[in-house]
């Protein structure tokens, strides 16, 4: 597959959606003048439909049918095998592992000095809220077999990068950052006349991980405000509350346009590396509440940039102590 003398970089990618695929984006996107680039990834439901279009033309995508979002042993070593066989092909100087299934197989099955292999978790799965304490311990016992390897992890957060220590050999911390030019551009050509106001949004899939019980409570708790959630997933039903807006799967212009017109960003999440989602917000000089978990408390500090909450009356006495309003607000 070599086409020049530069050389080759290769991404696996299982979840390929949401702040992740900003990641990778952004990522790939600004390495391709110098780096030959090869995504392996799987498409998801938050995958952009034209997920293709976000690449410079000269990034390769390669999909990875047996990626799959489950703990199937056969799945895993179905993926394996994939994987190896694009590697071979590929002959990379360096792999980069993303998210912990991608990052456990990729481990074990690339566990050389031959080629570097590098291993971002974005949020790690044994720091689940709400899961139970074996299901957490079973994830930390995968990770601390799989920190064994040659593999250097790179934590996105400084709170992520002290619980890579304790799982791994190596490990280093290089924070998520965004793209600001390119989400100004965005910004400076995103017409917002048509879209309702809402009070309080968030943006990502409706999963466990961002927690939309607590999101819904919330809402309850607070009828006279209009909340919006950005985005789609398979616990959809949990958001009942009559107050609360579920847009669907939108492109990044359409969920923009949504963003740009609301006030407070809240962020309910279990878990996080350090989410995309906030960061943009922040940007946007958005009033931020989030949850106490790693990546949102490693850059929001609370009563000082916005609010860190642990519980639902924190979400309601900050909220409503603030009134609701960004910066941005008149």
């Amino acid at each position: 597959m070599k086409e020049n003398n530069k050389p080759r970089l290769l991404y696996f990618v299982e979840a390929m959606g949401g702040g992740v695929f900003t990641y990778i984006v952004d990522l790939a996107n600004s390495l391709v003048d110098d780096w030959d680039v090869y995504i392996g990834y799987a498409v998801r439901s938050q995958t952009p439909q034209n997920y293709r279009d976000y690449f410079d033309e000269r990034v390769h995508l390669i999909e990875v049918k047996n990626f799959a979002r489950s703990t199937s042993i056969t799945k895993a070593i179905k993926a394996g095998q994939e994987m190896k066989r694009i590697a071979k092909a590929i002959r990379p100087d360096i792999i980069h592992l993303h998210s912990s299934i991608a990052g456990a197989i990729g481990r074990v099955i690339f566990n050389t000095k031959k080629t570097p292999v590098f291993y971002t978790p974005h949020g790690y799965s044994f720091l689940m809220q709400g899961e139970s304490g074996k299901k957490r311990l079973a994830y930390k016992l995968v990770e601390k077999f799989c920190g064994k390897s040659q593999a250097t992890t790179i934590a996105c957060s400084p709170g992520e990068y002290q619980e890579a220590l304790k799982v791994s050999k190596h490990a280093v911390e290089v924070d998520n950052g965004i793209n600001i030019n390119q989400l100004q551009e965005l910004i400076d050509t995103t017409d917002t006349s048509k879209i309702n106001h809402y009070d309080i949004f968030t943006l990502g899939r409706i999963s466990v991980q961002k927690n939309p019980r607590v999101f819904n409570e919330v809402a309850l708790k607070l009828p006279t405000l209009k909340f919006l959630w950005i985005g789609d997933g398979e616990l959809r039903s949990e958001l009942t509350a009559p107050n609360i807006t579920v847009t669907g799967w939108l492109t990044r212009h359409e969920a923009l346009k949504y963003s740009l017109n609301s006030d407070t960003f809240m962020l309910t999440s279990l878990w996080e590396g350090l989410p995309m989602s906030l960061l943009e917000a922040m940007y946007m000089k958005k009033l931020c509440v989030v949850s106490d978990v790693i990546g949102n408390h490693d850059v929001i500090s609370d009563g000082v940039n916005g609010y860190v909450c642990q519980t639902i009356n924190d979400y309601y006495n900050k909220i409503t102590i603030s009134g609701g309003r960004s910066s941005n607000s008149d």
